[in-house]
């Protein structure tokens, strides 16, 4: 499978951001329109467009960050094609207004929550992380993220819930990718409360100060830093609460290369490559990957008396 780097692909492929924004307004407030005729319920909030007077994290990283085509152009999105470049020409069917989310498993009250609800419980700030894919490159990013913990505390898990799943959307109509079996659809992922729960961990709602782009997992995608790429599940619709540690995707379709935890662990090669080193996405020259991708100060500490050679 030949994958395109962003600079590979032509200018004329690529949809002028106003252009994007536009037609994916029209398809989401049609989608919307029509799905609250047929259901008689109220619209739900979208997120917004622009988030101005963002409040900078002090849990930023300071390193230079990629342009919006690195991050809009270059994706890993297989509900929507497995080449880099396939999200973004796909994506624009994917329709995020109204969007909620489905809570429950181990938790005091199931219930269905929209996106606005999530933005009043837990204010967005623009957080700068490094975004490392297990194929051993990488990106600097400026999210727009709501902090995962306050969020999980409000909906109430009981005493049994020690780990967090989520799961995607998933919908053939929407999303050529699932038509194939690429994955055993749909695409779930999976935390420990407590790695849930540490400050670094956000639901992402948005990027360079803009609302998601579909092809980057609108309208509500988990980033987790210290984690390989793949940990991040995009467009969550279920968040469900569990006692013991949920089957996850890749970790099914090949858990000799794909743990659970998914930490970034330059010691332990991936069976067809080494991590050791790693590409930033419109560099050059490799360097050197980071334990917990740069962020061991603040996570290690989950992880002590862990065999990471192991639990990877």
């Amino acid at each position: 499978m030949i994958i395109r780097r962003p600079t590979d692909i032509r200018s004329s492929e690529i949809t002028e951001e106003a252009l994007y924004r536009d037609r994916r307004r029209f398809l989401t407030a049609s989608g919307a329109i029509i799905g609250a005729a047929w259901s008689g319920i109220s619209l739900a909030a979208p997120v917004p467009t622009t988030f101005p007077n963002l409040r900078k994290s002090p849990l930023s990283a300071t390193e230079k960050v990629n342009s919006w085509q690195d991050a809009t152009t270059y994706n890993n999105y297989y509900e929507f094609g497995t080449g880099k470049a396939d999200p973004a020409h796909s994506a624009h069917t994917l329709v995020t207004t109204p969007w909620s989310i489905q809570v429950d498993g181990e938790v005091k009250r199931p219930r269905t929550v929209d996106v606005d609800t999530l933005m009043r419980w837990s204010a967005p700030e623009e957080r700068i992380y490094r975004l490392r894919c297990v194929e051993a490159w990488s990106m600097v990013i400026p999210w727009v993220g709501l902090p995962l913990a306050p969020i999980l505390k409000r909906l109430e898990p009981n005493s049994r819930a020690k780990y967090v799943e989520f799961t995607t959307l998933n919908d053939p109509k929407q999303m050529p990718g699932v038509r194939y079996p690429v994955l055993d659809w749909p695409y779930v992922e999976g935390l420990r409360m407590d790695e849930a729960m540490h400050p670094l961990t956000i639901l992402a709602v948005g990027l360079y100060g803009k609302a998601l782009p579909n092809q980057n997992g609108a309208p509500l995608r988990l980033i987790v830093p210290w984690k390989y790429g793949f940990k991040s599940i995009k467009s969550i619709v279920r968040i469900r609460f569990t006692e013991q540690a949920p089957a996850t995707s890749w970790n099914k379709a090949a858990p000799n290369e794909y743990g659970f935890f998914a930490n970034v662990n330059p010691a332990v090669d991936h069976p067809r490559w080494s991590q050791a080193k790693e590409r930033r996405l419109g560099e050059f020259l490799k360097r050197e990957t980071l334990p917990f991708n740069g962020y061991a100060d603040q996570v290690a500490q989950l992880y002590r008396g862990m065999d990471l050679r192991k639990l990877y």
